[in-house]
């Protein structure tokens, strides 16, 4: 059976005069699927995530969204939430009041909004009658995120969902986002974070000078990644480092780490050849303590990628001049 789609994306091209911020990009997002969107500043993030929630409209190319073509003269949906370079808040309202408002604005009724059910999910429970001028970033994106959640969304689109975040603060968005999916909702997030992304997503977007350099499974993205740089520990780095240079496929990395800590070796090696480091080391008595690689490997695959364009930083921020506001739900 075919994988019902939240999006599809066939040719998508949009342009800001002379400068092309979208160049035929294709994308696909399923039902229940955190789909991640990263690349360089310039690459079209803002621009990509700004046509899904109806912000603006492509010049060219194909875009369904909950199974409904949209564009030009063509109404997206409803069940479309989410927000793009921050959400947009009162600042001199509380929390309820901000989600009161919106709510009001979106035609419902604030008393039936499930605005307290909401605020619970994403943890802002306790500052709820609290002023927004007064929150920390991380708590502004939370309250962005439950001012989308109130729409019951079916599409959740989010820029930087865990920006300012604390690790506890980071644990319980993640959270939120994965039980959405296992209900069903399409999530597509922008992150400059690798952590995130490889924590939350199972399929991923790579974006250069608006074109899509890599779509597909992180597995996948591992998997045509050519080599990896891994950090090993062991006991008796003399040998070792002796043993790496001996295996075919593996090549040993000066790294600014065994300055401090001449335990340390750093190799770049394939999976086969790193596995054939390690069958070495055991098999001479070497006890290897720790083994991990130095980037993961989709970092080291956006870095590989992506070196090769050079950034434009005006493209998002004219992208964003033209679409306030920043914030959206259906």
């Amino acid at each position: 059976m075919d994988t019902l789609l939240a999006l599809q994306a066939r040719g998508i091209t949009k342009c800001f005069g002379d400068v092309i911020a979208l160049d035929s990009v294709d994308l696909d997002v399923a039902q229940g699927q955190i789909h991640g969107l990263v690349g360089p500043n310039g690459a079209g993030k803002t621009t990509l995530l700004g046509l899904l929630l109806g912000l603006a409209v492509a010049d060219s190319g194909r875009l369904e969204i909950l199974g409904t073509r949209v564009g030009r003269g063509l109404a997206a949906p409803d069940g479309v939430a989410g927000f793009v370079d921050g959400p947009g808040l009162y600042p001199s309202l509380t929390a309820r009041q901000n989600l009161a408002a919106l709510a009001t604005l979106r035609g419902h009724d604030a008393r039936t909004a499930g605005i307290d059910a909401v605020l619970d999910e994403v943890g802002l429970t306790d500052v709820a009658d609290d002023r927004a001028r007064g929150f920390s970033l991380g708590m502004r994106q939370r309250l962005g995120l439950a001012a989308a959640l109130l729409t019951r969304p079916r599409l959740l689109v989010l820029d930087e969902p865990a920006n300012g975040l604390d690790p506890a603060g980071t644990r319980h968005v993640h959270g939120v986002l994965t039980r959405l999916a296992a209900n069903g909702t399409g999530v597509v997030l922008s992150s400059h974070r690798m952590d995130d992304v490889e924590a939350l997503c199972s399929e991923v977007t790579i974006l250069a000078t608006g074109r899509v350099v890599f779509s597909g499974p992180l597995g996948k993205l591992a998997a045509e990644n050519r080599e990896l740089d891994y950090r090993l520990l062991t006991s008796d780095p003399h040998t070792a480092r002796r043993l790496a240079a001996e295996t075919d496929g593996v090549r040993t990395v000066d790294d600014v780490e065994r300055r401090y800590d001449p335990g340390v070796l750093v190799v770049r090696a394939l999976v086969p050849a790193l596995d054939e480091l390690v069958r070495r080391l055991v098999h001479a008595g070497i006890a290897l303590r720790e083994l991990a690689p130095v980037a993961s490997p989709l970092e080291t695959a956006f870095l590989s990628l992506t070196e090769s364009f050079i950034e434009q930083p005006t493209v998002e921020g004219q992208q964003e001049s033209r679409t306030e506001p920043q914030e959206a739900g259906r």
